[in-house]
């Protein structure tokens, strides 16, 4: 059984935030010394970028529909925007500051990874709803200014938002598709909710919708289940509809994450939607496991500590003798199959398996790289990319299952800006 930390392990925690620092300082001490060196003149040479932070640079300058646009035609998009806004300012020319605002809903929103995404890439939430009050708690803690109701999703009058919406999104709950679970499907009632989406969809008419839901929904019913809910999405054939499997790791997450997007776009735009570009660097644990805020976190037994204290980095069960794999693994030894989650350590110079809702499950361990023990609620929320600022309400448990089910902030931050270059 876990038990937690108290206060007694902030001495601990301080003396692995020196370690991690360390370990970090080591790695970076080559770029940074690279960065001090360049000139302004340097700096703006876009030649020197690459695609992935030439389409970055379009985003934050405002500058649409570039996914599809080759090196050279986005750095001919940021010099001609920069002319443009040089003459503006040279001229002194009064211009309209009023910016639109693009407006989006979420329900199942759960601890927030998804709209903590979408805002960051330009969204505003209208609306923030689940039925879980300690996710909404969480959630009117962090996005204040957002309307956040608690409650079954179709329960609420949805009326004042009938055409006014550019994206309605959510993660509807997935472990009826789930491949670690019995994938029942849209026969569960939990797989009833993407249908309640759906009605929902079809009330607001937004301009765009996103569905985030688990790998396993492809596969599930040998393919007949997707395509049974991308036809009643697209029922009134109002929306151009795709969907694609991300892997968060590849989107600036240091953890290997699969989930599945339906993204659907108005036919009346006239825009094709394109799913965000791969980076082209790849984040592991060392570039988020350091000077980590304290707090607390799941504790390990003195047995198992000492088992951890013969599994390297990386390693799992296999590392231990045979006789103390026997011994832990009991009848499970024999009954074949690779079981590497089974005592799994986390290496630094890796992303993170898959974060769950618990941080230690005897079939599914993620053990902290460089101590025996569990990952803490901060350093779980440090691999889901959220701000140590992003505050979690409710018991510890209840933590760990916000975070471990949310979607990564900056997977979500992605897609918000991919759909923002169809609006």
């Amino acid at each position: 059984m876990s038990t937690y930390f108290c206060e007694k392990d902030a001495k601990n925690l301080i003396q692995l935030n020196k370690k991690l620092i360390s370990y970090h300082n080591n790695n970076n001490k080559a770029n940074s010394a690279k960065l001090c060196k360049e000139s302004p003149k340097e700096q703006m040479d876009h030649s020197n970028m690459n695609r992935s932070e030439l389409l970055q640079k379009c985003s934050s300058m405002g500058i649409k529909n570039c996914s599809s646009k080759n090196k050279s035609e986005l750095i001919a998009l940021i010099n001609a925007k920069q002319t443009s806004h040089e003459s503006v300012s040279t001229n002194n020319t009064s211009t309209d500051t009023t910016e639109r605002k693009y407006t989006f809903i979420e329900v199942c929103s759960g601890g927030g990874g998804l709209s903590s995404g979408l805002i960051k890439s330009g969204f505003t939430p209208v609306l923030l709803n689940d039925i879980d009050g300690d996710c909404c708690k969480t959630l009117k803690r962090n996005h204040a200014n957002a309307n956040v109701v608690c409650g079954s999703m179709d329960k609420i009058d949805y009326s004042q938002y009938v055409n006014k919406i550019d994206l309605l999104t959510g993660g509807v709950p997935c472990q009826s598709f789930s491949q670690a679970g019995l994938r029942k499907g849209l026969d569960d009632p939990r797989g009833d909710l993407m249908m309640k989406f759906i009605e929902i969809l079809n009330i607001i008419n937004p301009k765009t919708f996103m569905i985030e839901n688990v790998k396993g929904l492809i596969t599930h019913d040998e393919g007949n289940t997707i395509k049974k809910i991308i036809e009643e999405l697209n029922k009134n054939d109002l929306y151009n509809v795709s969907y694609k499997c991300l892997d968060a790791s590849k989107y600036d997450v240091p953890q290997k994450r699969e989930r599945v997007f339906i993204v659907g776009v108005l036919k009346s735009l006239n825009r094709n939607f394109n799913f965000p570009v791969e980076s082209d660097t790849k984040k592991v644990l060392k570039d988020v496991l350091y000077n980590v805020p304290t707090s607390n976190g799941a504790k390990y037994s003195e047995e198992k500590k000492e088992l951890f204290k013969l599994i390297p980095q990386g390693g799992c069960w296999v590392n231990l003798s045979e006789t103390l794999q026997k011994q832990y693994l009991g009848n499970s030894y024999n009954s074949g199959g690779g079981k590497r989650g089974i005592l799994y350590r986390l290496s630094m110079e890796k992303p993170s398996l898959t974060l769950l809702c618990t941080p230690s499950q005897k079939q599914t361990e993620r053990c902290h790289p460089l101590e025996e023990r569990p990952l803490t609620v901060r350093e779980y929320a440090r691999i889901q990319t959220f701000d140590d600022s992003y505050e979690f309400i409710g018991s510890l448990n209840s933590q760990y299952k916000q975070i471990g089910n949310a979607v990564p902030v900056e997977l979500a931050k992605s897609m918000g800006k991919s759909i923002l270059e169809v609006l």
